[in-house]
């Protein structure tokens, strides 16, 4: 019966793959925190570390749409689920790289770059399924939960990856990753379903609550966008380069902000490991309160408020606190405002899923793989481009760069119409 109390099955497949999440992101970010470790085994230079973090990034933004497209064609369980196998063989060959091959640069570029490859589908599957699963009036929330895995994980690596690191070698830790990565795929694969009515565990009263916020007609389409559709649009435009600007800011903390603290500011590896860990702790909890804001807003006064508030008010907090922060004297104050730079900048981030939702629906995996490769387009660039800009002008010049592109990305949000939806003509 559609009046018996309703189930919340769909929140604990959120809670789930939020932790999928954690998990890609152990797997992608524990390089950063190994990367001096790595770097002395192969006698590398900051230049050519940076070149095999950009290989991550490469191989994540070139494939962001195919993997949409999986999600949209096959479903975000088997998608999601294969990924999880596909990046849990790539962590462990990072460790199996002997210590004395030649051109070990490339073979590093070459792995880093597949395991992008595989984690290219996490958050166009997430997205697929969120289309599915969450009324649009939870879709901010649900996607503010999604994302604190990403802080989660980020937020665990430096102090666990640093603790295996220095009791067992830099390479027991990708081994750890990798079977972490293969437990949480299967899991995943288990618990979850592609559709509501999918699930054996979700009740009438659930399902009545789902339809009831999905526009009409939405849950039902089988047919998906052309390309043509989603390309001429220029809302997909504008938070594609929005989020191309979000994600230069991001990837600082996830490639470089260990190894600034501890060859720049100074500080031991405890010590940098823990305070690492403040950015991506903040990540979580703006994500979160971000989502939670974004649906509360858009409810009281309308998505315009709700969707394009929200991302203005994170980014151009996340430009203010990152140029304040890279100046801070004290190597603990700065890690402190940073911090509040990268909550800042989490707090926009359920916009950008919630519009890709709202604008694709049934290809909403394929759009919002579009918008990510954009980002990931974004991330490249920045693990490249910040040791160089920093060895030329400085480190305060590299987190000045990212301000500005924070302040950039919170301006074109102006310009979003948070109403529109696609529909082929």
């Amino acid at each position: 019966m559609a009046s018996e109390s309703p189930s919340r099955v769909r929140w604990l497949l959120v809670a789930w793959i939020s932790v999928v999440g954690a998990v890609s992101y152990l797997d992608r970010v524990n390089i950063s925190i190994a990367g001096t470790s790595l770097a002395a085994d192969f006698h590398l230079d900051h230049q050519q570390l940076g070149y095999i973090f950009s290989a991550f990034t490469l191989g994540y933004a070139m494939f962001q749409i195919a993997g949409g497209w999986l999600a949209d064609r096959y479903g975000p369980r088997r998608i999601l689920a294969l990924g999880a196998v596909w990046w849990a063989v790539f962590t462990a060959l990072t460790a199996a790289v002997p210590s004395r091959i030649a051109g070990a640069v490339l073979v590093f570029f070459a792995v880093r770059f597949l395991l992008g490859v595989g984690e290219s589908v996490m958050y166009p599957c997430s997205n697929r399924w969120v289309s599915d699963w969450i009324p649009r009036g939870e879709r901010g929330f649900a996607n503010g939960i999604l994302f604190t895995g990403v802080g989660a994980g980020a937020a665990i690596t430096p102090p666990i990856i640093t603790a295996v690191m220095t009791r067992y070698g830099w390479r027991s830790s990708f081994w750890i990753c990798a079977i972490i990565g293969l437990l949480a795929g299967a899991v995943w694969f288990w618990l979850a379903r592609d559709h509501p009515d999918q699930h054996p565990w979700v009740n009438d009263g659930e399902r009545a609550r789902i339809l009831e916020g999905v526009p009409e007609g939405e849950g039902k389409e089988t047919h998906r966008l052309p390309w043509s559709v989603i390309l001429s649009s220029g809302t997909v435009w504008l938070i594609t380069f929005s989020y191309f600007c979000y994600s230069y800011a991001a990837y600082i903390f996830f490639s470089w902000f260990f190894i600034y603290l501890t060859a720049v500011r100074g500080m031991n590896l405890k010590s940098g490991s823990y305070y690492a860990a403040l950015p991506f702790i903040a990540m979580s909890a703006g994500s979160a309160l971000g989502g939670l804001v974004s649906d509360r807003v858009s409810r009281l006064f309308g998505r315009r408020w709700g969707r394009c508030g929200t991302a203005i008010l994170g980014l151009s907090g996340a430009a203010l606190f990152i140029l304040i922060g890279s100046r801070a004297a004290s190597p603990a104050t700065a890690s402190v405002i940073l911090a509040g730079g990268a909550g800042a900048l989490y707090f926009s981030l359920s916009s950008f899923w919630a519009m890709t939702a709202d604008l694709g629906r049934q290809s909403s995996g394929s759009l919002s793989g579009f918008m990510n490769m954009g980002g990931q387009i974004g991330s490249a660039i920045t693990a490249s481009l910040t040791p160089f800009i920093a060895s030329h002008f400085g480190w305060t010049s590299s987190f000045l760069v990212a301000s500005v592109f924070c302040f950039l990305g919170a301006l074109i949000w102006l310009f979003v119409d948070p109403n529109q939806t696609l529909a082929a003509s």
